[in-house]
């Protein structure tokens, strides 16, 4: 099944991801990804961290389907599992 869109959960500046979710039916799926990778998507320009939510939802539509990728391949990371999308996993989906 494919992912659905959830919410925009937060920037954490310490970690330089931002965190976001998306739903299988009723099931929330946890996700992050890398400022860098963010960046990367707009061409190597470095936002600012005021403006990561912002910058997140212009890149929604390519962040969300590269974590459905994620989810179909059952590449989860972490406890508890989720989906961490960095910038290598934009460049192998080009």
């Amino acid at each position: 099944m494919t992912l659905t869109q959830g919410r925009f959960i937060s920037y954490e500046y310490d970690r330089m991801v931002v965190l976001f979710s998306m739903h299988d039916d009723e099931k929330e799926i946890h996700c992050a990804i890398s400022t860098s990778a963010m960046d990367e998507l707009e061409g190597g320009t470095l936002g600012r961290a005021g403006h990561r939510e912002t910058q997140f939802m212009r890149l929604r539509e390519r962040i969300e389907a590269c974590a459905d990728g994620k989810y179909q391949a059952k590449e989860f990371e972490g406890a508890p599992p989720r989906i961490v999308l960095r910038s290598i996993d934009f460049r192998q989906r080009r």
